[in-house]
């Protein structure tokens, strides 16, 4: 058989898609499950188990679907389940996997497991699930009623993808249900992978040994045709003496529910009246998957004896076909595909003779039977859950980008002349995170996370928005009194011993370490400094005034480039009532200067940095060359800030993503031209791959502020548009096209992965928005009130 175009593996994620690495972990596998007896419970049962397995760090979680009120006694994996027949259960189940962040819903779609006309009721579901589907049709019909084929069409028009396991299927799918091609993936029955084993290794476990035995197994009903093999048994039993037909599975429960074991017995009796009793071997239980590997192994030749023709996978056949067993069976379309060149062996439906002469055969010609047996173990090797597996998260991977690159382009804040109005300052998060010690470092959601404790760096950054906010015009009692708090905080992080600040504080306030980081301590600087140069507070200037001067010293020996360019920034803080503090303008001047020699020593043409890597907060390295008042210092950091800019704008080096990005195409990406910072999961060193996700928001704020900072040395208003642009990265223009900012919380979500937004909403990325909307309202309150005196004196010289 032929490996068609359309065919999802490992190596090609579908149409024209490569495989991405970054495989969703949070996958939802809707379904029935066992221990419900059923094959798409079983079917369901293995993709998670092998999802997990296969997929690193995969989380998926199932969702069932009952055929009684009571339901089952599930494993843990089954985190939610319902009645099929109760439509507002399916919308409550579509509440749960919304509520539970699920980056995918797998459904698994047969007409009998839900309710409704044609198991219309998973409609509901779907019309209420706020991720993209993919959906593997299970039975796909060529000649279904009004309400099959709309149900399937509907499915389908819902769901990003869907799968389905043979060609035969994918035809349907296009010319009868008008399934784009495109959107289809063609991924085969996953089978376990068993070894190429000899039938007799296993005999002896059944009592089989010396015995040459066919295999049927499945849930038994009317349809499976075992009748046929019964009445082929005579024949077969006067040529190969020893055969044994092993019978193997429970009776379909609603054959139970109907009608008891009646079919059972009927082939029982049958069996004796042809006299061939002893040759058949019934074993009435729905086995483990460890126990069926064993039964196929035992079996010489598989036998599917189906009556018609119309269906379109059989998991049975799958499983004894990819093992490595001879195979018979009636032309059923799956069988017809797989049992292609020599695979196996077709008999007409119903033909009880047709199925002796081609066992004869088989058991009398060994090596035919065993070239048979190879043929189909060696395709079987495409067919295995690891392989499989992969193709499914190809498919779910493709769905989320596919589903993600169809997002409209937001535009939110738009005024009525269309152009961009800057959000309301809202600070609801800022006091949910702040409490009477400090600000909370980071959240689960948007409540704050009091296990991970407090840190300087989020407590500094605070302190500067505080102080940025009152510039912006914003002044409230809460937030002096949040203030008031980070203050304390930083007063408390300081130790005399070491003339710097402690950095991380458990929630029961312990200090986790003796000296923090170099950048604590030069956020906390630069908060000092901000709290100088803009607090009118005479005790508050007091307090800051003699903790800085203790401090400035220690930075000089600190080889952390951005602990030098964040106290700088705070000494140009000092500087706006302190100019002349002879302390700090030697120390700026030190600084400036071991900043250039990295510059000098590392900066070239196409590389005019300061450092072999982009790593984190890189702008803050141009902008203090910016603000130090060095027409030579201003020039390197306006070429370096470009150069930055440009190099973190969406473009046509969005096809250099490799297995970063796939799909992103350079012809067709919506988010050219929008902010694009480097990714903080691998960073970017010269002369390597540079990563592109996950995307923080700490980059988004110092590159606001490098370009404000440039637009008010240059007065150029493209550094103020450029600010704007990579503002809007919060908002939602960006790589994804969806929003950082929640406008529920007032919160900031903490970063952007390949696939999706971080929802966890952390003081660092609310502080970062809120600092960077705090820069753009003041520039924008210092413009109008510049249009105002300029309107002023235009108005009193013409007057």
């Amino acid at each position: 058989m032929t490996t068609p175009t359309n065919r999802v593996s490992p190596e090609q994620g579908g149409t024209a898609t490569a495989a991405w690495p970054h495989n969703p972990k949070n996958v939802a596998f809707v379904g029935d499950y066992l221990p419900r007896q059923c094959g798409i419970a079983t079917f369901t049962s293995d993709l998670y188990t092998s999802y997990a397995r296969f997929i690193p760090d995969a989380r998926p979680i199932v969702v069932s679907v009952n055929d009684t009120p009571d339901g089952y006694d599930y494993p843990t994996e089954v985190r939610y389940d319902f009645y099929q027949h109760d439509k507002e259960a399916y919308r409550r189940a579509a509440e749960f996997l919304n509520a539970k962040d699920v980056d995918v819903v797998c459904l698994q779609h047969e007409y009998g497991i839900f309710g409704g006309p044609a198991g219309s009721y998973i409609l509901t579901m779907l019309r209420n699930l706020s991720m993209p589907v993919v959906t593997t049709f299970h039975t796909i019909l060529k000649n279904p009623n009004e309400d099959q084929l709309l149900v399937l069409k509907s499915i389908a028009d819902l769901s990003a993808r869907v799968v389905c396991m043979s060609e035969k299927g994918r035809d349907f799918l296009i010319n009868i249900y008008e399934i784009p091609e495109e959107k289809i993936d063609l991924i085969p029955h996953g089978i376990p992978d068993m070894p190429f084993v000899d039938p007799h290794f296993y005999k002896d476990k059944f009592g089989m040994e010396g015995k040459q035995t066919l295999l049927t197994f499945g849930l038994l009903s009317p349809n499976k045709g075992i009748e046929n093999v019964i009445r082929a048994l005579p024949r077969i039993v006067e040529q190969v003496p020893n055969a044994v037909y092993m019978v193997l599975g429970a009776t379909h429960p609603h054959l139970i529910k109907h009608e008891g074991e009646a079919y059972r017995d009927s082939l029982k009796k049958l069996a004796e009246d042809l006299g061939v009793r002893d040759n058949v071997r019934f074993y009435n239980q729905f086995v483990e998957l460890d126990d069926l590997l064993e039964y196929i192994g035992s079996a010489d030749i598989y036998i599917t004896p189906y009556l018609n023709p119309a269906q379109i996978t059989s998991g049975t056949l799958s499983y004894a076909f990819g093992c490595g067993k001879a195979v018979v069976s009636t032309p059923y379309w799956h069988a017809e595909e797989l049992l292609a060149d020599g695979r196996g062996v077709l008999v007409p439906f119903g033909d009880h003779d047709a199925i002796a002469d081609q066992i004869i055969n088989l058991l009398t010609d060994e090596p035919m039977r065993h070239a048979m047996r190879k043929r189909g173990y060696l395709m079987g090797r495409e067919m295995i859950w690891e392989r499989s597996i992969q193709a499914y998260a190809n498919s779910f991977a493709q769905a989320r980008q596919e589903r993600m690159s169809t997002i409209g382009r937001l535009a939110p804040y738009m005024g009525s002349a269309g152009g961009f109005v800057l959000p309301a300052i809202r600070l609801d998060h800022l006091y949910r995170l702040t409490d009477s010690t400090g600000i909370v470092q980071h959240a689960r959601y948007h409540l704050p996370f009091y296990e991970e404790g407090y840190c300087t760096d989020d407590n500094a950054r605070a302190l500067i928005l505080a102080m940025t906010l009152r510039d912006a015009g914003l002044s409230e009692q809460k937030l002096d009194k949040a203030a008031d708090d980070y203050c304390a905080f930083l007063n408390y992080a300081y130790t005399d011993e070491h003339r710097r600040f402690r950095n991380f504080m458990s929630y029961d306030r312990r200090w986790l370490e003796d000296v923090g980081s170099d950048d604590s301590t030069g956020r906390a600087v630069w908060a000092l400094g901000t709290c100088l140069g803009r607090d009118a507070n005479k005790n508050t200037v007091t307090w800051a005034i003699n903790l800085i001067e203790k401090v400035l010293p220690s930075i000089v020996h600190m080889p952390s480039p951005r602990a030098w360019a964040f106290s700088l920034l705070g000494i140009y803080e000092y500087q706006k009532k302190f100019g002349d503090d002879r302390l700090a303008k030697t120390i700026q001047q030190q600084l400036l200067g071991k900043l250039m020699e990295l510059y000098n020593a590392t900066a070239t043409e196409d590389w005019p940095w300061f450092e072999n890597v982009l790593s984190y907060d890189n702008a803050v390295l141009a902008h203090v060359l910016l603000r130090s008042g060095d027409e030579k210092l201003v020039q390197i950091g306006l070429n370096s800030l470009r150069w930055l800019i440009e190099l973190q704008t969406a473009g046509p080096r969005t096809a250099d993503f490799g297995n970063q990005a796939p799909g992103i195409s350079t012809r067709t990406n919506p988010a050219w031209g929008n902010f694009q910072p480097i990714g903080s999961n691998g960073f970017y060193v010269k002369g390597q791959p540079r990563a592109y996700f996950d995307q923080q928001p700490l980059e988004a704020q110092s590159t606001v502020s490098a370009c404000l900072a440039a637009y008010a040395v240059t007065g150029d208003e493209d550094w103020h548009r450029t600010a704007l642009r990579v503002f809007k990265w919060f908002t939602g223009h960006n790589d994804l096209g969806l929003p950082l900012y929640d406008a529920q919380t007032g919160g900031c979500r903490d970063g952007l992965h390949i696939d999706r937004v971080n929802q966890n909403q952390g003081a660092e990325s609310t502080l970062s928005y809120l600092l960077a909307l705090a820069e753009l309202h003041s520039v924008q309150k210092q413009r109008s009130e510049a249009k105002s005196v300029n309107l002023a004196v235009s108005a009193l010289v013409n007057g």
